[in-house]
């Protein structure tokens, strides 16, 4: 039986976000453009449209831990009163690390995913259940390989099309849980 209690202290006590990745996400919006702190948190902020609004206490050491390390200098200052950050040489070979290592981890994905697909799933008694994550596995990487497109090719017909398609699915899947759902009713 679900624990209300038990979920809300997990999950108070269990990361967000992965160690390790605010440290790649700021590389990445360096990689970008030199970026002061504040427009660091204000941009993940948006891309994560409000979900994730990382502390200053967090970006500002890790910054000052990039400089030391000689992965990011200061910039020319673009806004008055503000300290821009801008990566290194050093720091571009380490972002592109990163992004070897992010490559690495998206093909080892199917084996760190059937782990928790099967810690959550194994309680449902039926073979197919195995065809239900390989599907799962395909919609993800798929969404990996349209991220991926998208950025070296940019369209809003794209997005659109996929958007449709992701809503319908999960119409979809709304519709087979009623039905489910029925089904006890019946019963």
């Amino acid at each position: 039986m679900f624990n209300a209690s038990t979920f809300r202290h997990w999950v108070r006590h269990t990361a967000i976000v992965p160690k390790g990745f605010l440290r790649f996400y700021i590389l990445k919006l360096l990689h970008e453009k030199p970026m002061s702190g504040s427009d660091i948190i204000q941009t993940i902020e948006e891309r994560t449209s409000g979900k994730w609004r990382p502390s200053p206490g967090s970006i500002y050491p890790l910054i000052s831990w990039l400089q030391e390390h000689g992965y990011v200098e200061e910039a020319p200052e673009i806004e008055v009163g503000k300290k821009y950050s801008a990566l290194t040489k050093k720091g571009e070979s380490f972002f592109k690390e990163h992004l070897r290592w992010k490559q690495q981890l998206y093909e080892r994905f199917g084996s760190f995913t059937t782990f928790f697909f099967e810690l959550f799933w194994n309680d449902i008694p039926s073979k197919k259940i195995s065809e239900l994550y390989r599907a799962r596995v395909k919609l993800m990487k798929a969404m990996w390989n349209l991220r991926e497109a998208l950025k070296s090719k940019f369209s809003e017909n794209a997005i659109n099309r996929t958007v449709s398609v992701l809503e319908g699915a999960a119409n979809n899947i709304e519709e087979i849980i009623k039905s489910l759902k029925g089904m006890d009713e019946e019963d």
